[in-house]
């Protein structure tokens, strides 16, 4: 019965690269090569959750630029010009700009800004709204 287990146990020794079996006789060279690889999935992962929260900001950003461009161009289209200027420095993104335009009685708001405080380059967030002006308003500067 040994020769058996010994003619067993050389067939797995030269069946492994190398001659050693699997397991915990790693060479040397391969010591630490589990950790560089947790390491490099971990960054990967990092970049992977910064790019998709990056995203969520982007979308909120945007739908906060598009509650402020129409809750601006209703208050323009009343003569509260003042209080449009208010209602975007409350509901949009920090550092957004409204930008008014008239043409006759239709008042065009746009609202612009910078996603997660510019912190993405290249990345421009606008909303847009149309509205008509109120009976009884003059302008749209009120």
């Amino acid at each position: 019965m040994s020769e058996q287990v010994e003619r067993v146990s050389a067939v797995s020794v030269r069946a492994c690269p190398g001659g050693r079996p699997p397991g915990r006789w790693a060479r040397a060279s391969e010591r630490g090569a589990v950790t560089v690889e947790a390491a490099i999935v971990l960054c990967a992962l990092t970049v992977v959750f910064g790019l998709l929260l990056g995203g969520v900001l982007v979308f909120a950003g945007q739908f906060r630029c598009a509650d402020a461009a129409r809750e601006a161009a209703r208050l323009i289209a009343r003569g509260q010009r003042a209080l449009a200027e208010r209602a975007v420095e409350q509901m949009a993104p920090n550092g957004a700009r409204l930008v008014v335009e008239t043409e006759g009685e239709d008042v065009r708001v746009e609202v612009r800004a910078e996603p997660v405080g510019g912190l993405l380059p290249g990345v421009r967030l606008r909303a847009e709204a149309h509205a008509m002006l109120e009976p009884g308003v003059a302008d749209a500067n009120g």
